[in-house]
């Protein structure tokens, strides 16, 4: 049976915690920054060749591009992407979940690739080109990302598809409001992220935590 349609950007702006009636405005910022892409670009037919040129005019248009623990949602994704203040554009989720939804609207499948551990240190997520024989790693944090080959050897890696990508940042607004102490947003925030990615075991065990100490706060 085929799974249910699933809109990558429509999903990704919802998870951000942007609501349905303010969706078409950061789609008509999404479209002032393709259309700027497009005045300057000349896409290639090739998408290996297409998504180069988007990573590339990516870093052209905003070098200051990657901040630990920095903007996440597709929202302030774009809203940083367009500014002209001198500002990191975000963390690795962020920059994976814009370009993956830039490539989206001008027709290239693009995936994720989420480790365990990265670069010897946290967890992290870029984008993954499917390819004939192999998937191409396009490591948004770096400026000669694009065809990253450190991530190779790496074992600890899971393809995540357009549902899992949305559950981590559903994951992590539960994370920062756990962290603000609004605990019941947090939990319908892992619960989200549970129905979309059932084996994501971070997001089961802080639900469980959280379902427990609510438990024990409601003695």
């Amino acid at each position: 049976m085929d799974e249910e349609p699933f809109d990558l950007e429509l999903e990704a702006f919802r998870a951000s915690g942007v609501g349905d009636r303010y969706i078409a405005h950061y789609q008509h910022l999404f479209n002032e920054l393709q259309r700027t892409l497009l005045d300057q670009v000349i896409l290639s037919d090739d998408p290996f060749m297409r998504a180069k040129q988007v990573f590339d005019w990516l870093w052209q248009e905003k070098p200051n591009r990657y901040q630990p623990k920095s903007h996440y949602k597709l929202s302030d994704m774009i809203e940083t992407q367009l500014s002209k203040e001198n500002r990191a554009v975000g963390n690795c989720l962020g920059l994976t979940i814009l370009y993956n939804c830039f490539l989206r609207r001008i027709g290239v499948h693009v995936k994720a690739l989420q480790l365990e551990y990265a670069f010897g240190i946290d967890p992290h997520v870029l984008s993954l080109l499917p390819g004939g024989y192999s998937d191409l790693h396009i490591e948004n944090i770096l400026k000669q990302g694009f065809d990253y080959k450190g991530h190779l050897n790496n074992p600890s890696g899971t393809k995540w598809g357009d549902r899992e990508i949305v559950a981590d940042i559903y994951h992590s607004v539960g994370n920062q409001l756990f962290e603000k102490g609004d605990l019941m947003g947090a939990l319908r925030n892992y619960e989200r992220a549970v129905s979309l990615n059932p084996g994501y075991e971070k997001a089961l065990i802080n639900k469980a935590i959280l379902v427990d100490k609510l438990s024990r706060n409601s003695r």
